[in-house]
């Protein structure tokens, strides 16, 4: 019999079963004949009570012993898989010697773990800044850029931080109301548009120097310019000095040329103008800077992108599939809009969509029980993904608040 010592408990296997499992560390260790050998194999050799010892978890070692009387490894729900996997490995025993059913929930079970551990990494690195205080020693103006870091990336190192933080959110909304109320008739007034005007000034400025605060203090240029934040406050500022920069060529285009061609140029550059205006909408984005719950939806879309595509894909297969079935079934009818497959399309959507709105209807009795499958199957696959990304982003969002509130 072989003595074994793992972690203080006693163990004897017969020299004869381990030989059977010569790739083993314990077959190996009942075959080799060269002291030099065993010792590399075991921790320590306790020569009064010929016992090797193997410093390594005893409740576990159960498992591998159970393995060598009975040629089935064991394997418990309530095992970490990780630990469970390094002391076979340790052992040289390999996981197909388990069952095949318990070697299915186990790798299940493993995998849930390291999907588990890559989410909350990731978790993690969506909360961690792209720069630290530390990163700022020994640098130019390093103690200056450090205290611009902190007012603008660490909203809770100080009031100060805490009041900037609250401003940013304050200006995308104001630039938020302030482009809306643009749109309504009773503000195209002359002063109505001024008043427009000095607002968008009054936040773009403030949106200038945040930006430029957070360059300032910024570590590496590549990484700031790489940041999709940095890129969303950059895309937040950028349609105000473009307007301004349009506008001084419509002037002048107004000015010194007044023939046709020149006024048809003029109205293109109206038309550019208006779509860069409206790219000031992107600025809403900016709160996600400072929303856990906005960072936890974003989150949650990254995770869940399988899922979503899926979903579309399914979306895609029954605009299609009963599209084409109600276009066989009303295509006949005198005065029906389901003239072509592309034409049943919107119905299809909307359908599947349950918004229903009516402005497309069959009116055959085989068309509309078409409509009825074509509804039903809609709220079932509405219906599927909605308890998983809800799910997801509530722990998503609870791991999000979390991590905040301990830092």
């Amino acid at each position: 019999m072989l003595n074994i010592n793992v972690g203080g408990k006693l163990f004897q296997i017969a020299y004869k079963v381990l030989a059977q499992y010569p790739i083993t560390r314990l077959g190996k260790l009942a075959l080799y004949t060269d002291p030099e050998k065993k010792l590399q194999l075991c921790d320590d050799y306790l020569v009064q009570k010929n016992e090797y010892f193997f410093d390594r978890d005893p409740s576990i070692f159960h498992y591998i012993f159970h393995f060598y009387r009975s040629g089935v490894l064991w394997v418990m729900d309530e095992m970490c898989p990780s630990n469970f996997v390094e002391e076979i490995e340790y052992w040289g025993i390999h996981l197909k010697y388990s069952q095949r059913c318990c070697r299915i929930l186990f790798e299940e079970k493993q995998d849930e773990l390291n999907e588990y551990l890559k989410i909350e990494k990731e978790l993690e690195a969506e909360l961690e800044p792209l720069d630290s205080g530390e990163q700022f020693d020994g640098k130019f103006l390093g103690g200056f850029r450090k205290m611009i870091w902190n007012l603008i990336e660490n909203p809770y190192s100080s009031v100060p931080a805490k009041i900037i933080a609250v401003m940013s959110s304050f200006f995308v909304l104001i630039s938020i109301v302030g482009m809306t109320l643009s749109t309504v008739e009773e503000m195209k007034n002359k002063t109505g548009k001024m008043w427009m005007e000095q607002m968008e000034m009054i936040c773009a400025i403030f949106f200038t120097s945040e930006y430029l605060m957070r360059l300032i203090s910024s570590s590496s240029l590549k990484i700031f310019l790489r940041a999709a934040f940095n890129a969303i406050d950059l895309v937040a500022i950028l349609p105000f000095y473009i307007q301004l920069l349009f506008e001084n060529l419509d002037e002048a285009d107004t000015l010194y040329h007044e023939e046709l061609h020149k006024v048809e140029n003029v109205s293109k550059l109206g038309k550019v103008l208006k779509l860069i205006k409206l790219m000031r909408i992107f600025r809403i984005l900016k709160l996600a800077r400072h929303s856990t719950g906005l960072r936890a939806f974003s989150f949650t879309m990254r995770q869940c992108y399988q899922q979503v595509c899926c979903l579309l894909l399914f979306i895609a297969m029954g605009v299609f599939t009963f599209s084409a079935l109600i276009h066989s079934v009303e295509h006949d009818v005198p005065g029906t809009d389901f003239t072509s497959i592309p034409y049943a399309w919107w119905w299809a959507a909307v359908s599947l969509s349950t918004v229903g709105y009516g402005d497309t209807v069959p009116d055959t009795i085989l068309g509309r029980m078409v409509a009825f499958v074509c509804i039903s199957f809609g709220i079932i696959l509405n219906g599927m993904p909605i308890s998983i990304l809800y799910n997801k982003f509530s722990d998503y969002y609870a791991k999000l608040k979390a991590h905040e509130l301990s830092q």
